[in-house]
């Protein structure tokens, strides 16, 4: 391992000294391109992973010397992923440049890619709000590259950490977007159920029972067969134990369909919201009496 560092450190110095030396203008970058790539991969070898983030960050400026985007694009994307295991901060500047770099070629859909990429990284480093800004913003390339199953998996984790920040009209609004999508597309049809039984959740959270009863008749307008799926009986159960405030009711309705279909940790959250909201208003009552 230590010889692969010292190997990687003399292709770099031979790497700098190619770059201050004398010759020609558009060689003298390509040398010393091809001798930073081979002391990256040795540090790679190394696993030394901040050395070899650099080395791509150089070889990156070698490449745009030589205005040559394409490849400084995948020098900055090679330096994120090194950095990726020991600095998430760096891998996500790095993306940005890489994402830059495509966009001024017009590539946009590898600039969407590269945007979920950090969007992940955020999403890794708990950082929600930042996460659904690069999601969003992978979802609006996506789209406007036809690619709408990519951009509709980018708005599912937008909706999905805007409930976790509990700005519920949001989330429903976007979950709704993508069940009608999804009914468009006999493909993708069969999942619209899901969608609706997110958007559902979401409008129990907000604790408006007669906004949750009007989503339901609306569900059933975009789709007529929602009305006979284990998802829609859910929500309506669910929406008639917290009209009777009956929290016992509630937890056996979420037991029973558990029981059948095992909630996700994220659809387990939000029900526990509902369900401490449900406590508590039962509590408020006891007090009053």
């Amino acid at each position: 391992m230590s010889d692969q560092i010292a190997k990687g450190e003399e292709y770099e110095t031979k790497a700098e000294k190619k770059l201050t030396g004398w010759g020609l203008f558009g060689s003298k970058y390509d040398d010393a391109a091809d001798l930073f790539e081979k002391s990256a991969n040795c540090f790679k070898l190394a696993k030394s992973w901040n050395q070899a983030g650099s080395i791509y960050i150089k070889l990156a400026n070698c490449y745009l010397k030589m205005d040559s985007k394409h490849e400084a694009a995948q020098a900055y994307v090679n330096a994120a992923n090194c950095y990726k295991k020991v600095s998430p901060k760096e891998a996500i500047s790095c993306l940005d440049q890489a994402v830059n770099l495509h966009l001024e070629s017009g590539k946009l859909t590898m600039a969407a890619r590269y945007y979920k990429e950090i969007a992940e990284l955020y999403e890794s480093e708990q950082n929600l709000e930042q996460a659904i800004s690069y999601f969003e913003r992978s979802a609006e390339f996506f789209e406007s590259e036809e690619s709408t199953t990519s951009a509709n998996q980018c708005k599912q984790k937008v909706a999905q950490y805007l409930a976790q920040l509990e700005q519920y009209p949001k989330a429903v609004q976007i979950f709704e977007e993508i069940a009608k999508h999804s009914l468009g597309n006999n493909l993708l049809k069969y999942g619209a159920r899901g969608h609706l039984l997110n958007a559902g959740l979401c409008q129990l959270c907000r604790g408006d029972v007669v906004a949750i009863t009007n989503s339901l008749e609306r569900y059933q307008d975009l789709d007529p067969t929602f009305s006979r799926t284990r998802e829609y009986q859910f929500l309506s159960d669910l929406a008639a134990a917290i009209d009777e405030e009956d929290v016992g009711k509630f937890t056996n309705v979420v037991k029973e369909f558990d029981s059948m279909t095992p909630l996700d940790s994220w659809k387990t959250t939000l029900l526990l919201r509902v369900k401490e909201a449900l406590k508590n208003k039962e509590l408020e009552e006891d007090d009053l009496t």
